[in-house]
């Protein structure tokens, strides 16, 4: 597999100065042949004599139409890559290289870059582009913030689309401060059952298989699909979403051990939704101790309109 490293952000915001400066540091290059990927021209130019360990090739995609899943592996052919870096243009939509990444590719980190004094504009102008990049970042860096920075408001734009990425604030002086705000789960843990919202079945799965003494005793309330496995014990089930990480090709399905007196009843990828207290006991399912709940209902429920949910 050919890694693929993505650096998406609008225009002017530092996706080629950070990426010369990645190209440029030692540590990041020991000799792998590079194929660098451009998909828009701006204002700076890359050095590639200040290239660490040479070996970088640079292609221009100039269109979507020319982003063809034959044409990007005939140029790690042509180059014998062992690795792709991508400056994706600010804005084509991401579904573009999502469609069209041979499969020989995988995408290995995906860093987003923006400027922090004209984020909150693009957010607000172009909402669609900016979610889609949020939602499969790793790393989100504000670059050219000042002593005037709303941190907070990055913060939350960055969180509504992604709970899970890293946030990093880039000064003019070059000194990098760490997102350390904390962010309130979207359920009340209190709250008999824990209500679980459609859109936070990802996060609420993250949660309760990290940590799931913390619901030890608890009751829930979700929606999910029906999963008859017999990797579950007999009188048990498996209610679940399917998930995507990054892209489509990441979609999976993950689910809880769920017992259930009438589990045999249950049609495979129906609709339900269940009420049932947490207890921690061992399935083979998760190779020890886990989170199975014990249903007190499990009731037939409408699909939702978005039926793959995410892991923010």
């Amino acid at each position: 597999m050919i890694p693929l490293y993505l650096f998406t952000g609008f225009l002017d915001s530092g996706k080629t100065s950070f990426i010369q400066e990645t190209l440029a540091d030692p540590r990041f290059s020991s000799g792998e042949k590079t194929l660098l990927l451009l998909c828009e021209e701006g204002e700076a130019e890359y050095a590639p004599d200040k290239f660490a360990g040479g070996n970088v090739t640079i292609e221009t995609i100039s269109s979507p139409e020319e982003m063809t899943a034959e044409y990007l592996r005939n140029l790690t052919a042509k180059h014998h890559s062992d690795r792709v870096l991508l400056e994706y243009n600010g804005m084509w939509p991401m579904s573009v290289l999502v469609t069209h990444m041979p499969k020989n590719w995988q995408l290995y980190q995906h860093i987003m870059l923006a400027d922090a004094a004209t984020f909150e504009m693009y957010n607000a102008n172009m909402r669609s582009l900016v979610v889609e990049r949020l939602s499969s970042a790793e790393m989100v860096l504000f670059n050219r913030c000042g002593a005037d920075t709303d941190k907070m408001a990055l913060h939350r734009i960055v969180r509504g689309s992604n709970r899970r990425s890293e946030i990093a604030y880039e000064y003019e002086n070059g000194s990098v401060d760490y997102d350390e705000i904390e962010d309130p789960l979207p359920f009340d843990l209190d709250a008999d059952p824990v209500e679980v919202k459609d859109d936070d079945f990802g996060l609420w799965y993250m949660d309760i298989t990290d940590d799931p003494q913390k619901y030890a005793g608890k009751r829930v309330r979700f929606l999910a699909q029906v999963a008859q496995s017999p990797r579950v014990p007999k009188g048990a089930f498996a209610p679940g979403r399917f998930v995507m990480t990054c892209c489509v090709e990441d979609i999976t399905f993950v689910g809880l051990v769920c017992k259930y007196e009438k589990a045999a009843s249950l049609k495979n990828r129906d609709w339900v939704t269940v009420t049932a207290r947490v207890k921690i006991e061992y399935a083979a399912i998760y190779g020890g101790k886990g989170p199975v709940l014990v249903a007190e209902t499990v009731e037939p429920a409408a699909k939702p309109e978005q039926e793959v949910v995410y892991f923010s």
